[in-house]
């Protein structure tokens, strides 16, 4: 089937009388619409909290770990009493 063909082809179902739709369905549509958007929405705040969560726990381990201080050489005593 070459372009002008399905062209055509998408001209004439364009062109068709569409079903009816039932009026039920516009209910059922906003009911799932809604919970959609409540998933999303506790799907996000539940991404943000764990952000947060993630980010207030590599503070404090930052802080009592402190990686960027050089830990103490334990192969050579300290000089005391010369």
């Amino acid at each position: 089937m070459n372009r002008p063909e399905r062209e055509a082809a998408v001209r004439r179902i364009m062109e068709q009388v569409h079903p009816p739709v039932p009026p039920e369905l516009h209910a059922e549509v906003v009911r799932r619409g809604g919970r959609m958007l409540r998933r999303r929405r506790a799907a996000l705040r539940l991404m943000w909290f764990l952000m947060f969560a993630a980010s207030v726990a590599f503070v404090v381990w930052a802080v009592t770990a402190r990686p960027w201080v050089e830990p103490p050489s334990e192969t050579t005593p300290p000089l005391t009493g010369w």
